[in-house]
């Protein structure tokens, strides 16, 4: 059922998208289809490693701004992501997540490669655990450092630093850091 689901999203948001943009531009959106892993790193559970799969929806808010080098455009973003494994040394957890909070700032230059710079944040669900004795429910604040290359398919490469953590809602709360690599494939396009 899973990969009938993927594959509708996948012709739905490739099939539809006609009139796309090349590249971000005020009152347009993105959309893609994304996924990344790691592992864990200092400062939280060891031995410990992620994988997900999601898909992105994202509204281009500003035209370029800001001086010099600086100079971008601002993005929302909202994440679903159907797929989430935390791979434990007791147990592997499955969940789902919802990531609602993607603020995003897309480097304006002038060739086909555009790096952004991304925080982020929303809520993961799982079947254990995450980590084991603590709580099936998370909270999960990313940051981003990636680069966009634009064509007739938005690819994008990035490196994201996650963090998992209950943030009280038990007495234990150790929390887990990883460091992934996500890539993801999609289009800019403007309002409809």
């Amino acid at each position: 059922m899973a990969r009938f689901i993927w594959l509708a999203i996948c012709l739905v948001l490739f099939g539809s998208l006609a009139r796309a943009q090349v590249r971000p531009e005020e009152g347009g959106h993105e959309i893609e289809v994304w996924s990344g892993g790691g592992h864990s790193v200092a400062g939280g559970t060891k031995e410990t490693g992620v994988w997900n799969a999601g898909v992105r929806f994202g509204w281009v808010l500003t035209s370029p701004v800001g001086p010099g080098f600086l100079k971008g455009r601002f993005e929302y973003a909202i994440d679903a992501v159907p797929a989430f494994v935390v791979f434990q040394p007791r147990n592997t957890a499955y969940g789902a997540a919802i990531n609602p909070l993607g603020l995003k700032w897309i480097f304006a230059t002038r060739g086909d490669v555009q790096p952004y710079a991304e925080l982020g944040g929303g809520v993961l669900f799982t079947s254990h655990e995450v980590p084991s004795r603590t709580s099936a429910v998370n909270f999960t604040p990313s940051a981003a450092f990636g680069v966009h290359f634009l064509g007739e398919r938005a690819w994008s490469v990035e490196v994201r630093y996650l963090h998992i953590s209950n943030a009280g809602l038990s007495t234990l709360n150790p929390g887990i850091n990883t460091i992934q690599v996500r890539v993801g494939v999609g289009k800019f396009f403007g309002k409809k």
